[in-house]
C-alpha cells in the first residue's frame, strides 16, 4: 500500500515552502508570530507555521523523518490516525512555544513539532525498533532514543545558543508520547517502565519549561547571585529582547526603503510604531 497521506502532507509543505522561498510576504504571514496570534488573533499561525522552512536542508530533514516513521503510522493504524497525530503535535509545539515566548518578539517555522509527535507516537505505537544515530555502527533502542532527544532539547532551549525551536520540538514530543496512550492503550502498557519513564522526564522538563521561565533553577544550580542587581539571567533576557525589538525595526524599515511604505501592512505599521516608540522615544 502507499501511503497516499503522509505523501501528500509533504507535497503540500514543500509547495508552499517554494512559494515562501519567492514570496517573503507569504512567508511573512505564514509564520508563527507571538504577537501577531496574541494581538491581531492570528490563531492560524500555530499550523500554517509548518508548511515553511528556512532552507531546502531544513525541509529535506523534517521529510525524512516523517516519511519514515509517519507511513508506518499510516499503514498499520489509518491515514485518519496519522494525520491527527500530525496536526495536534504541530498544535501542541505551537501552544508551548507561544506560552514560552508570549512576551518576546519572536518568529520561528518548520514542521519539527508535527515530525516529532509523529516519531514518538511511532516509537510507542510500534515498539520494538531502534534508531540509527551517526557515526553509532549499531541502532539505538527507540525509547531510550525517545529520552535522549527529551534531555538533550530542553538543555539546548536553556542554553539559547542556536536558532532551532526546541520547545517545539518537546511540545510535540509531548504530544506524540500523550496521543499513544490515548489511541492504544495496550501497546503502551506493553512496556510500560519505558513509557512511563519517557513521560515523566517530558512532564518534568515541561513543568521547568513554563514556572521556570528565568532560568532560577539552572542559576541555582551553578551557585551564582540571584540579587536583582546583578542577575545574569535577567540581564541577558532583557538584552536580547531588546537586540530582538531593533532587529525588527530594522527589518521593517528595510522593507520601507525597499517597496514603499504602501508595503507594509496594518499590523507591521502599528507594530513599528509601538516599537520605535518604545526604544527610541517620541510620541
Amino acid at each position: 500500500m502507499t501511503p497516499i497521506v503522509t505523501i501528500a502532507i509533504l507535497v503540500i509543505t514543500g509547495l508552499v515552502t517554494m512559494l515562501a522561498f519567492h514570496r517573503p510576504e507569504l512567508k511573512e504571514r505564514l509564520l508563527f508570530n507571538p504577537y501577531e496570534i496574541l494581538h491581531h488573533k492570528q490563531y492560524e499561525r500555530l499550523l500554517t507555521s509548518a508548511l515553511i522552512h528556512a532552507d531546502w536542508m531544513h525541509f529535506a530533514f523534517n521529510a525524512f523523518t516523517l516519511y519514515n516513521f509517519g507511513k508506518n503510522i499510516e499503514l498499520i493504524y489509518g491515514a485518519k490516525t496519522l494525520l491527527f497525530i500530525y496536526l495536534t503535535s504541530i498544535l501542541g509545539g505551537g501552544i508551548l512555544s507561544l506560552i514560552i515566548h508570549r512576551q518576546h518578539d519572536y518568529r520561528s517555522l518548520g514542521a519539527s513539532g508535527g515530525v516529532c509527535g509523529v516519531l514518538f507516537a511511532s516509537i510507542f505505537l510500534l515498539p520494538g525498533g531502534s534508531i540509527m544515530l551517526f557515526p553509532l555502527p549499531f541502532g539505538v533502542p527507540a525509547y531510550i532514543y525517545a529520552i535522549l532527544f527529551l534531555v538533550y532539547s530542553f538543555v539546548a532551549h536553556r542554553r539559547q545558543r542556536d536558532n532551532i525551536g526546541h520547545d517545539a520540538h518537546l511540545g510535540g514530543a509531548i504530544v506524540g508520547l500523550l496521543l499513544a496512550a490515548i489511541l492504544n492503550p495496550p501497546a503502551v502498557l506493553a512496556a510500560p517502565v519505558m513509557f512511563l519513564t519517557a513521560l515523566g522526564v517530558a512532564v518534568a522538563i515541561l513543568c521547568v519549561l513554563i514556572f521556570d521561565p528565568g532560568h532560577l533553577l539552572q542559576d541555582r544550580f551553578h551557585f551564582e547571585n540571584r540579587s536583582p542587581g546583578n542577575s545574569r539571567s535577567r540581564e541577558y533576557d532583557e538584552n536580547r529582547d531588546l537586540n530582538e525589538k531593533k532587529a525588527e525595526i530594522d527589518r521593517l524599515l528595510d522593507k520601507v526603503a525597499q517597496k514603499g511604505i504602501a508595503k507594509l501592512s496594518a499590523s507591521e505599521r502599528e507594530k513599528l510604531d509601538a516599537l520605535s516608540k518604545e526604544i527610541y522615544g517620541g510620541k
